[in-house]
């Protein structure tokens, strides 16, 4: 892996434009099974739902066997097989709303290589900031990590015992329909989440994996859930221990005692961490 030759992808940029419309909106809220009323044009978007836009349109012939875009283009060529999304820090300025054209400008940040537990990682780091009518509303520092193909008999990292301190917690026990649904939403065409053949005998995972930006976004729905009134001005989270169908986990979180921020995180039914995340409150 020509580390420095990667490195010539920092400050590689694009912009394009979307249009928040009112179905993703509805189909989320179904697929987290939330009474939501139907949004309307000016409803703000909830924090993080901004996902739902600015989807991959790769053609058909421009995807990999992994389903993600072969390497190349706006990312850097990394000749790693595997692809996950490690975690992210998000800064909500302002809400974006249903109904607006939204731009966003994506860049570059670091590119970096080390050699870890499992052979050879790679790091990239990738700015996004959402502009609506206002200006800025969402700044985005996005993870992805990039791994070696995985080896049948290799084992998972020791697990991290989890909190069990938290003020709500929310049970799930998902399954390959929810995982289709995030899917399809997303336009994620990443086989790990929907092709059971695929991520057990290519990729030797035990079962589908549940997506990181799904638990990201179940962490602060149990925010808005049990804080309605409250406004979430940012939001970090770091994907500690992948997370299985059918595997059951709890959402868990706690606020601070001065009120200002709580602390999150995702606890599988034996007792692992599977991933952490804080959220600032203004």
């Amino acid at each position: 892996m020509d580390t420095a030759k990667l490195k010539e992808w920092i400050g590689n940029s694009t912009e394009s434009h979307d249009e928040i419309t009112a179905f993703p909106v509805k189909a989320l809220s179904a697929t987290l099974d939330r009474e939501d009323p139907a949004p309307v044009p000016g409803d703000a978007l909830a924090p993080l739902w901004h996902w739902l836009y600015f989807l991959p349109l790769h053609r058909q012939s421009e995807l990999g066997v992994d389903g993600h875009a072969k390497r190349g283009g706006f990312l850097p060529p990394v000749p790693l097989p595997r692809r996950m999304w490690a975690g992210g820090r998000l800064r909500f300025h302002q809400p974006l709303r249903v109904g607006e054209t939204v731009s966003k400008k994506s860049t570059i940040l670091d590119v970096n290589a080390k050699t870890g537990r499992t052979g050879s990682l790679a790091f990239v780091t990738v700015e996004h900031q959402y502009s609506g009518a206002q200006g800025l509303a969402v700044t985005e520092e996005h993870d992805i990590v990039y791994r070696e193909e995985a080896s049948p008999n290799a084992t998972g990292p020791e697990p991290v015992a989890a909190r069990t301190d938290e003020d709500w917690s929310r049970e799930v026990v998902p399954d390959p329909v929810l995982l289709f649904r995030f899917s399809a939403l997303t336009f994620n065409g990443h086989r790990i989440h929907y092709d059971h053949p695929y991520v057990t005998a290519v990729e030797h995972y035990p079962d589908l994996i549940v997506h990181g930006p799904l638990l990201a976004v179940l962490l602060l729905d149990l925010v808005r859930s049990n804080l309605p009134d409250a406004t979430v001005s940012s939001f970090s989270f770091k994907g500690v221990r992948p997370t299985f169908v059918p595997q059951r986990f709890y959402v868990c979180g706690k606020r601070s005692l001065d009120g200002k921020s709580v602390e999150l995180w995702i606890r599988h039914e034996g007792g692992a961490l599977a991933m952490t995340a804080t959220a600032e409150l203004s």
